[in-house]
């Protein structure tokens, strides 16, 4: 049958993919998640272990049909049931009848003579059921050829969104019961599920998961409705015009941006397989650039793969032109939990996102975790204590890395492309950048929600988060601007925030000193004596960072050993030939360990790490 974003066209790259990563004949089992007609479980059936999902009831029936094994045998009913409903001539004036032809209505979808037998098809096989004479496996089996008996003489153009005006020559042959198409063999063991996949992806025990969402803004519950309602049985009230039932229990976050993204993020993160291939069409809601972001987040770099699959390689002459139009399939492994880590979507200067599986490789796992210097809060977000401590003595960056906690996901997007389009934003546009810019600025202190100071700092220079003495930001226009890249940070550090204990704190870190927690680590990455950023120049509305400052945390860093406490400093102790001698004096005379970090690519100067273990 026909149906939106089939994959039988490349079934034959997915496999040729798996074989090429040594998966198939291993006893896996793989995780049809978007499974539809079930093209792909079809063709892998003999190479996995197959689980199949889909939202839409009648696609997992249909898919189920095909990975079925050779027990569709009838032995109970006794004959072969698609040459008995064929021979008969029964027919039934039941709700196909009434709804869905010109008989007592004004659809076209069948002919009144298609519609009866349709109701007759699916009475007789519902009485089989009813009286045990057929089993499940039996029952989806001759469902299956049903749906596919009907998309024969469907008096539609593809799809059952709506029906054709005029009868298409096909619509007015009879109808015939059909078998299901499928290929040879059987899978050893399967399992079906009827679920949106964001509900039970985390739940789900498989080796391999392949996911091929909806790509557009296109509902299979609207195009499909038909077919639910055929599977369904239920009689449900239905549309006066299409004749469509309810479509919004059937409705997918996947066809709606950046839902897509979200959901995404997050069934990528939560499956239990160890290996995802993902098929997804340059036409798709989400980018090439988003997707891959994704995946080597989640997934180790090496292993990745993306196979652009031209369109016309498997079309025909009928088709419509798709130039420039493909078919990505993507494929990754995915790592350990351990080894996964979040990027601050803030550009903060200093970050230390380069260096953070270096530090997570040396920092001693305690209860409380304490980022001190929090800033974009890419060491602490990346931690896995039992509480987290962020602290910034800069009070529009604490607001900024909290709005990310505290606020929904999907809401946080839509309110920074409302203000995007409102004010035209684009990269290097001056004019729209000066416009809200300045309208932040000039709210009163209590309106000045940090989701817009987020928008503004967007398009700003390097994305850098700037003020003046009056507390303006005052970063001039930039190209840059909210690209993919910082659309997955953002999602990615959002879902991952809100999983944490996270306590948000705004004040100097010698307030710390009044009670050092044994329990506690301590990690400081504070300003740099020998470099100057806009953050601790003492010109922007904030405490700079001085000498008595630098000896303030010696003191601090002290106590936190005196207590029995761990604390690590991340530091920088020579720049253009200048070296922080009052740093390297306290760190000798105290016997501290000091270490150089790994080289961060793009960066002339060499990080350290003092820790007192």
């Amino acid at each position: 049958m026909r149906f939106l974003g089939n994959k039988e066209s490349i079934v034959h790259e997915i496999k040729e993919l798996l074989e090429k990563k040594k998966l198939t004949g291993k006893d896996l089992t793989l995780f049809d998640a978007f499974c539809g007609t079930g093209a792909v479980s079809d063709y892998l059936k003999n190479d996995f272990n197959i689980i199949l999902n889909d939202s839409l009831t009648w696609c997992t029936h249909y898919a189920k049909s095909r990975v079925l094994d050779s027990s569709v045998l009838f032995k109970k009913l006794g004959f072969n049931p698609i040459d008995f409903l064929n021979d008969s001539e029964e027919c039934r004036e039941g709700f196909f009848f009434e709804n869905y032809s010109p008989a007592r209505s004004d659809r076209m979808y069948f002919t009144p003579k298609n519609a009866s037998r349709i109701d007759y098809f699916r009475e007789q096989i519902e009485v089989w059921y009813q009286e045990k004479q057929i089993d499940n496996n039996e029952y989806s089996y001759l469902l299956a050829c049903l749906i596919e008996s009907v998309s024969r003489v469907a008096n539609v153009a593809g799809v059952y969104g709506a029906f054709l005006k005029k009868w298409d020559s096909r619509a007015l042959k009879d109808i015939e019961f059909l078998p299901v198409l499928r290929s040879e063999g059987s899978t050893n063991y399967y399992k079906v599920k009827n679920a949106s996949i964001e509900e039970i992806i985390s739940k789900v025990e498989c080796d391999v998961l392949y996911i091929d969402p909806p790509y557009t803004q296109n509902q299979y519950g609207t195009q499909y409705h038909l077919l639910e309602t055929l599977i369904l049985n239920d009689e449900p009230q239905i549309s006066k015009i299409t004749g469509s039932r309810p479509t919004a229990p059937m409705r997918s976050q996947w066809s709606k941006n950046p839902w897509a993204h979200i959901l995404f993020d997050k069934i990528v993160f939560e499956t239990k397989a160890n290996y995802i291939l993902f098929s997804y069409s340059s036409d798709g809601i989400m980018s090439k650039a988003f997707i891959e972001s994704c995946l080597k987040r989640y997934g180790k770099p090496e292993s990745y793969v993306c196979k652009k699959i031209n369109y016309k390689k498997y079309t025909n002459h009928k088709s419509k032109s798709s130039k420039n139009h493909f078919e990505y399939l993507f494929f990754v492994e995915k790592k350990n939990v351990i080894e996964i880590n979040y990027e601050s979507p803030l550009n903060y200067i200093g970050s230390k996102s380069k260096m953070i599986a270096y530090l997570k490789s040396r920092i001693i796992p305690t209860k409380q975790f304490v980022d001190v210097f929090g800033g974009g809060f890419n060491v602490g977000i990346n931690m896995n204590s039992e509480q987290i401590i962020y602290n910034d003595i800069n009070d529009r960056v604490v607001e900024l890395v909290k709005s990310f906690y505290d606020y929904d996901t999907y809401d946080y997007i839509m309110y920074i492309r409302k203000n995007i389009k409102k004010f035209n934003l684009d990269a290097s546009n001056k004019e729209g950048y000066l416009k809200i810019r300045d309208y932040y600025n000039n709210l009163p202190e209590s309106s000045k929600d940090p989701r817009l100071l987020y928008t503004v700092i967007l398009y700003g220079f390097n994305q850098q988060i700037r003020f003046n003495g009056k507390l303006e930001f005052n970063n001039p226009v930039g190209m840059r601007w909210f690209n993919d890249k910082v659309l997955e940070k953002l999602i990615s550090f959002s879902r991952h925030i809100k999983s944490l204990n996270v306590e948000f704190l705004n004040q100097t870190f010698t307030e710390f000193a009044k009670e050092i927690k044994v329990d506690s680590f301590y990690y400081m990455d504070p300003p740099y004596m020998l470099t100057l950023g806009s953050y601790n120049d003492g010109k922007r509305g904030f405490e700079g960072w001085t000498k008595q400052h630098e000896t303030e945390m010696f003191n601090f860093a002290n106590k936190i050993n005196t207590a029995g406490a761990y604390f690590m400093i991340s530091y920088v102790i020579e720049h253009k030939g200048i070296k922080n001698k009052e740093f390297l004096e306290w760190v000798e005379s105290n016997g501290y360990n000091l270490s150089e970090a790994e080289a961060i690519p793009g960066r002339n100067r060499e990080e350290i790490v003092v820790t007192n273990y």
